[in-house]
């Protein structure tokens, strides 16, 4: 869903991207790096900076491909590094997440499960050949939820980010069956 925000949020981050004189794969391993910082504060309790990292985090994720594509540096090994950086940092914020007691070490796994499940029918259909970002759940969304439940639970001292773990899993979930059957949907045709 918020993916179809990219051309207008390009506007806005190709000018940036031409001024950053830094290997976007660089990026990339700060992004995972600001990730497993959120996660440590996570941990630690303190929601309103990891909250902050994990926008930060975010951010950074957002250059790093835009550099690449304004400098030509893009690579396989780039796009490899990248979407591997991004399962790395699903799973360790949400572990940071489950370790700090914000939700039930249940919801957390199941949580942690359909994301990296989403990553991976997209991977799996486009192995066959079916383009597959499709889906109400992608990264982006599941990230907002995540910062979203974060400072809710920090400004009003109540525990949204139970909430927010809880709607992760159950929309990753969907996102996992939306994939599974557009990717039927492609085969079938076939």
């Amino acid at each position: 869903m918020l993916n179809r925000l990219r051309p207008r949020l390009k506007i806005f981050m190709d000018p940036l991207a031409k001024n950053i004189r830094i290997n976007p794969n660089i990026l990339t391993i700060i992004g995972l790096f600001m990730s497993f910082l959120s996660a440590y504060m996570f941990a630690m309790g303190n929601l309103a900076i990891a909250g902050a990292l994990l926008v930060l985090s975010g951010f950074i994720d957002m250059i790093d491909g835009a550099v690449a594509r304004n400098h030509s540096s893009s690579t396989k090994f780039g796009g490899v590094l990248d979407s591997t950086s991004d399962r790395i940092a699903d799973a360790i914020i949400l572990i940071g997440i489950i370790y700090g007691g914000f939700v039930n070490w249940l919801w957390g796994i199941l949580a942690l499960h359909a994301s990296l499940s989403v990553s991976y029918v997209r991977a799996r259909a486009e192995a066959e050949g079916i383009s597959c970002n499709v889906g109400i759940a992608e990264r982006a969304e599941r990230m907002v939820i995540l910062i979203a439940g974060a400072f809710l639970s920090y400004i009003f001292n109540f525990n949204f980010l139970n909430y927010a773990v809880i709607l992760v899993m159950l929309l990753g979930y969907l996102t996992v069956l939306q994939r599974i059957y557009h990717s039927w949907k492609q085969l079938k045709e076939e």
